[in-house]
């Protein structure tokens, strides 16, 4: 089988990719709060890094005469974008930076797993888009691995899940804010990425700032303000371009499975920043949690199934789904963008749940 005739090409690439971003970004985070720079300072300055960052690459492009081929953003879309912004830009990095302050740091990163779950979960349960058994044998798989990474032995008030404490339940309530703003992110998938990503990092990053610095936090030094722009352009905003193009091909559920790589990242990044001790938890952990990452990248959904008539507009070139005429000014090259219209239609292929795919299961 060809890579190109891989039914997860491109989004798991594209998915894995953003994953790769966003977990490099936790253990450097870690590095910023040991810094000095509070919580929700540091919130900010990774989403308006990402923000001003992106906002900087779409400029560049206009200036070199290289415009964006992607959909704007359309009236419709502003009432999702306000609510990704809210959960995703604002309550999840909030509560991740807190979880932080008191968390070691592989810890968190292999946490971070449960965002995948907790998108997952939406996805099947709000959003019925469909969830196999394989798919779900993954996802609990790496919760088991999740729970033993939280699991602190022993007796007293150490023992049971209490050793991890409020920090392990804020990142679990970053993980549940991130999945409802995954699910949220599908809804506007089919425009612009870079400027998704951009109005979120600006939006987001300027509310928690403000916030931030109302509450009575300090800016820090140039140095570490610099540096956590950075890490929020690359971890924030390149990451969450890339996850935007892998919901187009995957859907939301498998999107979140395959960002499942994120905490490996983060936590063997930790491991070597900190000299944090490899013990036989972790390793217990990252096994369960590489078996459900496996079960999920061998995943095979085939059969046949009904297109009805649809109406869109987002970049494409002319495959299968994409057999329209063109009108006088419409754009020529692939790919493109213009509005166009979709006929019912019933074939049978592997297919994920991407922008043409979203129909129901029996």
């Amino acid at each position: 089988m060809s890579v190109r005739s891989w039914v997860a090409w491109p989004g798991a690439p594209l998915a894995i990719g953003s994953a790769a971003l966003f977990g490099a970004s936790t253990p450097l985070a870690k590095a910023l709060l040991g810094g000095g720079v509070s919580p929700w300072l540091l919130a900010g300055l990774l989403y308006l890094g990402s923000g001003i960052g992106l906002a900087i690459v779409t400029l560049g492009r206009r200036a070199i005469g290289r415009p964006t081929s992607e959909a704007p953003l359309a009236r419709r879309d502003w009432g999702w974008m306000a609510l990704v912004i809210l959960f995703g830009g604002v309550a999840g990095p909030l509560l991740l930076m807190i979880g932080l302050t008191t968390t070691p740091a592989s810890s968190a990163a292999l946490l971070l797993n449960l965002e995948g779950l907790a998108t997952m979960a939406i996805a099947w349960a709000v959003f019925r888009e469909n969830v196999d058994r394989r798919l779900m044998l993954g996802a609990l798989t790496i919760l088991a691995g999740a729970v033993i990474l939280s699991w602190q032995g022993g007796s007293g008030a150490g023992a049971g899940f209490s050793g991890l404490g409020l920090g392990a339940l804020a990142i679990a309530g970053a993980c549940l804010a991130w999945g409802v703003d995954n699910n949220l992110t599908r809804k506007v998938s089919g425009s612009d990425p870079v400027q998704i990503a951009m109005v979120k990092g600006l939006a987001a990053g300027a509310v928690n700032l403000i916030l931030a610095v109302a509450l009575g936090a300090r800016l820090p030094e140039l140095s570490l303000t610099l540096a956590a722009g950075v890490v929020g352009f690359l971890g924030y905003g390149v990451s969450l371009v890339l996850f935007v193009l892998a919901l187009r091909f995957l859907g939301t559920a498998r999107t979140g499975a395959y960002f499942s790589t994120a905490p490996f990242i983060g936590a063997l990044l930790a491991l070597l920043l900190f000299g944090e001790a490899v013990t036989i938890q972790l390793g217990v952990a990252a096994v369960l949690m590489g078996i459900g990452l496996w079960l999920h990248l061998v995943e095979r959904h085939d059969h046949e199934h009904l297109h009805e008539p649809l109406a869109h507009t987002h970049a494409h070139v002319h495959d299968e789904h994409h057999q329209h005429a063109h009108g006088p000014g419409e754009p020529r090259g692939e790919p493109h963008v213009h509005g166009h219209a979709h006929n019912r239609l019933v074939h049978g292929h592997p297919h994920y749940p991407d922008l043409h795919h979203r129909h129901g299961h029996g």
